[in-house]
């Protein structure tokens, strides 16, 4: 038999935060050297419990989730969603507007095949987060990246924006709070990133998964609160305000628009149609967590968890020579720089490995998020402080003498 090889659809499709460093990671551990993994946002593998309001809503209700449930979700979970958005602002929706799924990865990719057409464009930002880039390829178009400028606290560039945009153009990306460098947009930018949408015609997609773990006293903005005349798909869900990852439990909202995306939302229907339902277990926790909104704000103010893991890495990161970065102010992501003349670092790919052989920390590089220079890699700050104290003090010794060749 000849080689089966994949589809061409594959051929730019990559997702390094499981990619060559953690195979290399995975074997390691099969050898019994333990590793710190600060590849992947999944709080559950440091210690982090879900909380007693959506453990008591699962145990309370799991009879109800026997039977396949509406192709959209079930209707008090999307009453709860939809009230959830309208307390952020978003005017219009009604809980038939809202689609829950198997995480916000299945919605994406759902999202994305009924909209786009093969030679469509749609803006991403770089960095970005993989399942954005890899669901545009996967859906026939092409990703365009405009870049987030470090030098503005890792804000989108506007003007990169706008050069960029062709007649093939369909939508734009936003991610706020932003994964993989924990920016948080004003309420001013967004308006004028709205604007761009509103003068070229552009379908904007808003994925908030952070939205609720915001730090510093400073609030998050939701897109659509600002684009009451365009088409606003946000994207949001509980994987790690609630820390159930592993649940996959996330959701969409259209606003806007709507009229005018008649025929996409119905395409978009039609696909959840055919995998019936998204996890109904799921869903019975969504009522009770988004009731329960103290328990992901303790963690996020002195004292709780992830603020002080962000604390502890960021006073050892500064004291790196030859590192720089722009503080999180939100999520429990860092995307530092390093020094390329100073370290001769010519593959960051590389350098992930060479750091994970020598002090056993795995980390990504940056190229894992669409980013074109060898000079940047994403920290996902999970562990306890003193953990992450100490493999932060562990990069700043391997720093000392590494040069590649």
């Amino acid at each position: 038999m000849e080689p089966v090889m994949r589809s061409d659809k594959l051929a730019n499709v990559h997702s390094d935060i499981r990619g060559p460093v953690f195979v290399e990671a995975m074997r390691m551990r099969k050898e019994g050297i333990d590793v710190l993994r600060l590849n992947t946002g999944n709080p559950a593998t440091f210690g982090f419990g879900m909380p007693d309001s959506v453990r008591n809503a699962l145990i309370s209700n799991a009879d109800k989730a026997v039977a396949y449930c509406d192709l959209k979700g079930m209707p008090d979970a999307r009453e709860a969603i939809c009230n959830y958005h309208k307390s952020k602002g978003i005017e219009g929706i009604t809980p038939d507007d809202i689609f829950i799924g198997n995480g916000v990865s299945e919605l994406v990719t759902m999202s994305l095949t009924a909209l786009l057409n093969y030679g469509d464009e749609i803006l991403v930002p770089a960095p970005d987060y993989s399942l954005w880039t890899n669901s545009v390829w996967l859906a026939g178009a092409k990703p365009v990246h405009y870049i987030c400028d470090e030098q503005s606290e890792w804000y989108p560039d506007l003007e990169d924006i706008k050069k960029k945009i062709t007649s093939k153009t369909r939508a734009i990306v936003i991610i706020n709070p932003n994964n993989p460098t924990g920016a948080l947009y004003s309420k001013d930018f967004l308006e004028k990133l709205v604007q761009i949408a509103r003068e070229h015609n552009l379908i904007i997609f808003s994925d908030e998964i952070y939205d609720r773990l915001v730090m510093d006293d400073l609030e998050h903005v939701s897109t659509a609160t600002l684009a009451p005349d365009l088409l606003v798909v946000t994207m949001n869900g509980l994987s790690k305000s609630h820390i159930i990852c592993g649940f996959r439990c996330g959701w969409m909202v259209f606003s806007g628009a709507k009229e005018a995306a008649k025929d996409f939302i119905a395409g978009v229907n039609g696909l959840c149609a055919m995998r019936l339902c998204a996890n109904a277990l799921t869903q019975l926790v969504i009522p009770a967590a988004l009731a329960d909104p103290e328990s992901t704000r303790a963690m996020m103010v002195p004292g709780g968890r992830i603020y002080e893991q962000r604390e502890a890495t960021c006073r050892e990161l500064e004291k790196i020579e030859g590192l720089t970065f722009v503080k999180n102010k939100a999520a429990f992501y860092i995307f530092p720089k390093l020094d390329i003349k100073k370290f001769n670092i010519h593959d960051d790919q590389q350098f992930a490995m060479d750091y994970l052989h020598s002090k056993n920390v795995m980390i990504i590089p940056g190229r894992g998020f669409s980013w074109d220079k060898p000079d940047h890699f994403r920290i996902v700050m999970l562990p306890e402080p003193e953990v992450l104290a100490k493999a932060m003090r562990d990069l700043g010794d391997f720093l000392k003498d590494y040069r590649q060749e």
